[in-house]
């Protein structure tokens, strides 16, 4: 390769003809876990290669785990799981497992997750984890909160 630094110039590890002169006189290669030296270590040194990380879309998850915390079978949890079904279905059609934990129940399962109000949902996978509190009739607000849309 004929990419060198400037520091490597100087340091005698220019190019002639295309070929490489090895490293600096008292210089190192650098090596493999193996202890082989690798021909690449002294061409790209001082150099930084980015590589473009493509990001994948939230919907490319095997599974969307969602929990609602609701207190009892009141008519505003009832809404809320109602309105979470509804939302998935259209959303996360096939792709998610939602879990509703009655506090009245199992009040020890508020603290793993940190609940201060009911209906919340917390989505736990895919990562990182997100909070909604409310009766999720928002359908804006939940595509928002739930990563699958960016905030306007």
């Amino acid at each position: 390769m004929k990419t060198k630094t400037a520091k490597q110039r100087a340091a005698g590890g220019a190019t002639r003809n295309g070929q490489e002169r090895g490293p600096a006189p008292g210089g190192t290669a650098a090596t493999s876990a193996q202890g082989d030296a690798s021909p690449l270590a002294s061409v790209v040194v001082g150099r930084t290669v980015k590589r473009a990380k493509a990001r994948a879309p939230r919907l490319a998850a095997k599974l969307w785990q969602l929990r609602l915390y609701v207190m009892g079978s009141t008519p505003k949890s009832q809404t809320a799981f109602a309105n979470l079904k509804q939302f998935c279905e259209s959303h996360l059609k096939g792709i998610y497992r939602i879990t509703v934990i009655d506090l009245l129940k199992q009040p020890q399962l508020a603290k793993g997750d940190q609940i201060l109000a009911i209906p919340t949902v917390v989505r736990r996978l895919p990562k990182p984890m997100h909070i909604i509190i409310g009766n999720l009739s928002d359908t804006a607000r939940l595509l928002v909160g739930l990563d699958l849309r960016a905030a306007d």
